[in-house]
């Protein structure tokens, strides 16, 4: 019977090895990734079951990548692995689309669990991410959303730009002019009430867009 087709996406290479090596004793791995746009770009030639992906990668992040991935192929299962532990980041990936979301810290085990989940139809959340989830629903159980949401353009534009990529560069990923990039830019600066370049970063760090890192001048 044929294996399962399980692709991988992170941006640490030792990480993406290692996964890659356990995951192949059960699944087939076709391939491997180190950003969110170059996973995105591959899935419809490689036409995976399943996608075990980082939530903080560069050029594109695994949340956005994932909301794009489950419109191109509604029935691949996204499972994100990361070290954020946030569990209003956890409902934000099943929002998405998500079918499991457990933590680099866990044992190998489960991840291959988590997988075998996700291949039923079932969700999978890592147990002590679940339990803080739980809580913050009782604390808080009528959600919050942003009520200055950007657009899936606007989300990747920031993300270039506070990757510290100048205009151009950022245009050219995109495919747009870079008179278009400083549109995005300046008008998501309007319309989130901020003033400076450094608090677009500071956003798109609160937005785990990109990590928390330094970041080249936005001007």
């Amino acid at each position: 019977m044929a294996k399962y087709r399980i692709v991988l996406a992170d941006d640490h290479t030792l990480v993406l090895q290692a996964f890659a090596k356990m995951l192949e004793v059960e699944f087939e791995v076709p391939a491997v990734f180190s950003d969110g746009r170059s996973l995105l770009k591959a899935m419809p030639a490689l036409k995976p079951d399943a996608i075990v992906l980082d939530i903080g990668m560069p050029i594109l992040n695994g949340l956005d990548a994932g909301r794009q991935m489950k419109k191109l192929l509604p029935s691949v299962k996204l499972i994100f692995l990361t070290m954020h532990e946030d569990p209003g980041l956890a409902a934000e990936a099943i929002r998405a689309g998500a079918s499991a979301y457990l933590l680099k810290t866990s044992a190998a085990a489960e991840l291959v669990k988590a997988i075998r989940e996700a291949l039923k139809g079932r969700v999978y959340i890592t147990p002590v991410i679940a339990r803080r989830m739980e809580n913050s629903f009782i604390r808080n159980p009528v959600a919050k959303h942003a009520t200055k949401e950007l657009t899936q353009r606007q989300r990747e534009v920031l993300q270039l730009l506070a990757e510290g990529r100048p205009m151009k560069e950022a245009a050219y990923m995109l495919g747009v002019s870079a008179r278009t990039i400083a549109f995005h830019k300046y008008r998501m600066m309007e319309q989130l009430g901020l003033k400076s370049s450094a608090e677009l970063i500071q956003f798109a760090v609160s937005q785990h867009l990109i990590s928390q890192r330094p970041a080249l001048d936005l001007d």
